[in-house]
């Protein structure tokens, strides 16, 4: 009697699941891709009502789209073909798109959120393909990525001639963040699992094991927490396929708990740079999102991140889900007994976001505030809620041409994570760094956030063509880069002045062109940046402060992305 009601059971959840597929579209596949798709609930055409901020998207919570009028509709069934399908043993084998990424950066290494390609010089490739399966609720995807990086050689940061000062405020930014300049002195080869994963899926949950990019919060430029910035990394996960409704409203989650790597690349050399202990770390994460039934199409969620050395890590059940722990201080007990505060060789990241969307408009607006040390009570929030804090806030409208489904694309984002002015009075790290778990927020050398990187601010505006997959558009961009790491070597120095106007920023423009031809989809952007006082580098001029040798330089770059649709 218990085999009978033990394949009864399995039966009734592969007829549940019969129809769900565990297959996501890969965060970051190509740029415009999953931005197409997260216009159509701009434009009230997506019925699923996904939040789009807990990503890589699930293939049964995308919106078809129409690419023309007349033209049959596009959806995420298209970026698979089957191979082998059997009705009776509720077996699909698929195809997966081939996708190659090219980039070249003329002077030295540029850009973000590009997965498992790194920060390096000259040019650099990367190739993924792979396959989709499914048996009932199992499902696999093995999808990994090669990259090659022709790395040539450049000035690193650490190498800058910035004088006496600037050599201990480097060596303490590189001792608490594995986040090198280049890898390695060679070329780069690296073969990874990519966007690869197991699962089994019931009803809206799925539950398994995954090497995937994550993207949590409504960034599109930045996200605080997780984005495709760095190479994805192994982690269990429990998360839903679409979103949950309730009496309430609905809900979107994702639990994981995982491992991450460092970049294998030694601290320069110097007597004030530590060298980091081999070891890899572990990482509990969990993102929530709400949308209230009362106010449609507004989004309401949070994420929360815990890293611990795994050398320091316990056994306990708090150990491994810290997350479900409380948000303010408390003590924090180790396996040997000792109370120690919370923070203690933990390092913990929350955020809150919201995202409103106005189909009548055409339009969304979001924010994302986050901080990297939890507040000592509430009243410690209130009274100083700047503290450690970071955000993002954007805002994008869709507006229509006389033809059909062609529109002017506006948009603007800002990303703040310099320090606030309460690091004069009170102790607060970069965000990233870590003087504990020194490898810092990473994954094999690169930030699993904010691709701008530690202590660092954005601006960006957006104007675009856009049609479907389409795009023609230009970007400008402002970088100020590590003002953390530029105020710790200003406040070293004798004479302050000498720091007026030598900030290190990048103004860039981008034209980006986008296009799509019967299997084909092409992605491609040209980028001029103009760095000013690169790698805050200053030559004393006739006149000390406003009148000096400036060290500005110039660089290019160039990103061609392909995808084939079998």
């Amino acid at each position: 009697m218990k085999l009978k009601h033990i394949l009864s059971a399995l039966l009734l959840i592969t007829s549940l699941c019969s129809n769900l597929l565990g297959q996501t579209l890969p965060v970051g596949i190509l740029e415009n891709v999953e931005d197409a798709y997260r216009r159509q609930q701009l434009l009230g055409l997506d019925p699923v009502k996904s939040s789009y901020m807990i990503r890589p998207l699930h293939l049964s919570n995308a919106p078809d789209m129409a690419l023309d009028e007349g033209e049959d509709s596009y959806s995420l069934k298209d970026f698979r073909k089957p191979i082998f399908l059997n009705k009776r043993f509720k077996t699909e084998v698929y195809l997966l798109p081939v996708v190659t990424q090219q980039q070249f950066n003329s002077h030295h290494p540029y850009g973000m959120n590009d997965g498992s390609m790194v920060q390096a010089k000259g040019y650099q490739s990367q190739v993924s393909a792979g396959i989709f399966a499914k048996v009932g609720p199992l499902s696999v995807q093995l999808r990994p990525e090669y990259v090659y990086a022709e790395n040539k050689d450049f000035q690193e940061l650490s190498e800058a001639p910035n004088g006496v000062f600037w050599n201990t405020s480097i060596a303490n930014y590189y001792n608490t963040i594995d986040l090198p300049d280049r890898y390695g002195n060679d070329a780069y080869n690296k073969v990874n699992w990519g966007q690869s994963s197991i699962r089994l899926t019931a009803g809206p949950f799925s539950v398994g094991y995954s090497n995937e990019n994550l993207w949590w919060g409504p960034g599109n430029r930045n996200s605080l927490l997780m984005s495709n910035n760095a190479p994805g990394f192994k982690h269990f996960t429990l998360n839903t396929v679409r979103p949950i409704e309730t009496y309430i409203g609905s809900f979107e989650a994702q639990i994981i708990g995982g491992r991450l790597d460092q970049s294998g690349i030694e601290v320069p050399e110097g007597f004030e740079y530590r060298k980091r202990p081999k070891d890899w770390r572990y990482i509990s994460g969990m993102a929530l999102t709400y949308q209230p039934k009362w106010v449609p199409n507004l989004f309401l969620g949070f994420d929360r991140t815990f890293i611990v050395n795994r050398r320091d890590m316990g056994r306990k059940f708090g150990d491994y889900f810290p997350i479900f722990a409380s948000v303010q201080k408390s003590a924090y007990v180790a396996d040997d007994g000792t109370n120690t505060d919370d923070a203690a060789g933990r390092d913990q990241y929350i955020s809150f976001f919201t995202r409103y969307v106005l189909p009548e408009s055409k339009a969304e607006v979001y924010f994302q505030y986050g901080r990297n040390d939890h507040s000592y009570d509430i009243r410690d929030a209130i009274v100083e809620p700047e503290h450690t804090r970071a955000y993002v806030v954007g805002f994008r409208k869709l507006i229509p041409l006389e033809r059909y489904d062609e529109y002017i694309q506006l948009g603007v984002e800002l990303t703040q994570l310099e320090k606030s002015k309460t690091r004069d009075l009170r102790a607060s790290e970069t965000w990233y760094n870590h003087y504990q778990v020194r490898d810092g927020y990473t994954n094999r050398g690169q930030v699993l956030g904010a691709g701008i990187g530690p202590g660092s601010n954005l601006q960006s505006l957006d104007v675009s063509w856009v049609k479907g997959l389409k795009k023609i558009g230009i970007q400008f961009e402002r970088l100020v880069n590590n003002n953390d790491l530029f105020f710790n070597f200003a406040y070293a120095s004798l004479d302050k002045n000498l720091y007026i106007n030598r900030h290190w920023v990048d103004l860039s423009v981008a034209g980006k062109f986008a296009w799509n031809y019967k299997n084909f989809v092409l992605n491609s952007q040209f980028t001029y940046i103009k760095s000013l006082n690169y790698q805050y580098q200053w030559e004393e001029g006739p006149d000390d402060y406003w009148e000096w040798n400036k060290k500005d330089v110039n660089n290019v770059q160039l990103k061609v992305g392909l995808m084939y649709l079998w």
